[in-house]
């Protein structure tokens, strides 16, 4: 049986097709009690297998991951699991010492709890319903790389980041000690144009928009374990329509700074009972262009950072 999901047409083969993956500030806060609390850590993945008969969605159809989705979280709650409606990918059963709790991202399940006969229980319960490979204690996941010690757990992208290094052909490249030069000033082509200072040779247009747009979307994801390079992200995302020289020779800065500790990530710290704190920051009318305001803020549990942002 082969699906052809290109040639399906919405209204007639399918209506809705959005389904929700697991947020990364969920997995981080997730990881982040773990780590404080000395949880069991386990993931397990789905077993893609050919099949002869088939009475559901199947994979490459346009509605087979929302199907997918609906049908996990309807199982984990038949076992008595509750669905979070802030993420609907978090799932939690039980409380205090009998806690078990999952987070999925499509067919990568994370299984963390107090008590392993637990965690190993549901985790042969799902496999009953559903053919699973059982992957045991946590160390890769979302190309995210993890490695538990006594001070937490460290998540890092180190296999992602040399690759991108050496997709670039940076591998013998300079490194850089900051991801941002300070006497480089980013600015659009429309405020070149409005101060008069339109580009030259040395900071002209680039045409080819898609590979700016490709590069700036792998730094993105590099921020999920590197918000030392979050800030400088963001406002190179800003030029993705229309980017200059200057654009694209500060986004291999950020990279050539990536190269100088391509391990480098953020731990989860194993101190115990931590306490939530939240700390923002803006600045005034900053953009030179539009006048607009950047502000920023992070939050963390206990010494462990789970979520921040900045933002235009």
């Amino acid at each position: 049986m082969v699906a052809k999901g290109f040639s399906q047409q919405e209204g007639i083969d399918y209506q809705e097709t959005f389904s929700p993956v697991v947020k990364m500030d969920t997995v981080r806060t997730i990881l982040s009690i773990a780590a404080s609390e000395h949880w069991h850590i386990h993931q397990m993945d789905v077993v893609k297998g050919r099949v002869s008969q088939l009475a559901a969605s199947m994979y490459s159809l346009k509605q087979a991951p929302r199907q997918w989705n609906a049908k996990l979280s309807e199982a984990l709650i038949s076992f008595g699991f509750i669905q979070s409606q802030h993420d609907h990918s978090l799932h939690v059963q039980g409380t205090g010492s009998y806690i078990v709790v999952i987070l999925f991202y499509v067919d990568d399940i994370l299984f963390t709890g107090p008590d392993l006969r637990l965690v190993e229980k549901t985790k042969a319960t799902l496999q009953k319903t559903f053919k699973k490979k059982d992957l045991g204690e946590l160390k890769y996941l979302l190309g995210i790389e993890l490695a538990g010690s006594s001070q937490g757990i460290l998540m890092h992208q180190r296999k992602y980041a040399l690759e991108l290094v050496s997709e670039l052909g940076l591998g013998a490249a300079k490194f850089a000690t900051t991801p941002l030069d300070v006497n480089v000033k980013l600015t659009t082509h429309e405020y070149d144009e409005y101060t008069c200072t339109i580009n030259n040779l040395d900071d002209a247009l680039l045409p080819d928009v898609t590979s700016y747009q490709r590069l700036l979307g792998k730094l993105l994801y590099m921020t999920v374990t590197k918000p030392d390079i979050a800030f400088i992200v963001q406002t190179l995302s800003q030029f993705m329509q229309k980017h200059k020289k200057s654009h694209m020779e500060a986004t291999l800065r950020v990279i050539k700074y990536v190269k100088n500790h391509p391990g480098q990530g953020m731990v989860l710290s194993s101190q115990k009972r931590g306490v939530i704190s939240a700390f923002y920051d803006t600045n005034y009318a900053a953009c030179p262009l539009t006048r607009k305001s950047v502000s920023g803020f992070f939050i963390k549990y206990g010494n462990s950072l789970i979520s921040w942002k900045s933002k235009k």
